[in-house]
């Protein structure tokens, strides 16, 4: 079946929204980037995409109090974009090894135009 739209563009419209991805692929997205409308969750994001810490030094290199910093992580590991491993009374986090993960933390360096520390540090690596 052939949609049939107002103004007629010579496009096949057809293909497009045959290849389109569902409204609830989109809702997924639409999710994930209201997590990040945050400037203090975006930056606890790209710390833990460079290192992996507890809260309570999480809490102080954010200047945040730990249950604020708790709600963002909360918040992050939700969306998938960090992760945790417990040692013994001490909870760790870091950035997940996802492709949304990897492709956000570029984005947030592209868009400040800043490098990963490790790029700085070994001569240019990332």
């Amino acid at each position: 079946m052939t949609l049939q739209l107002p103004h007629e563009h010579g496009k096949n419209i057809d293909t497009i929204l045959s290849q389109s991805p569902s409204v609830t692929d989109f809702e997924i997205v639409a999710d994930l980037f209201r997590q990040l409308n945050d400037p203090s969750r975006l930056r606890l994001f790209w710390i833990l995409c460079h290192c992996e810490e507890c809260v309570i030094n999480l809490s102080s290199m954010m200047e945040m109090s730990s249950p604020a910093l708790s709600h963002h992580l909360r918040q992050l590991k939700l969306s998938g974009l960090i992760t945790s491993r417990r040692d013994g009374k001490e909870m760790y986090y870091r950035a997940a090894d996802t492709i949304q993960a990897n492709a956000l933390h570029k984005i947030i360096e592209q868009m400040i135009e800043i490098s990963c520390p490790d790029t700085i540090e070994h001569g240019g690596k990332d």
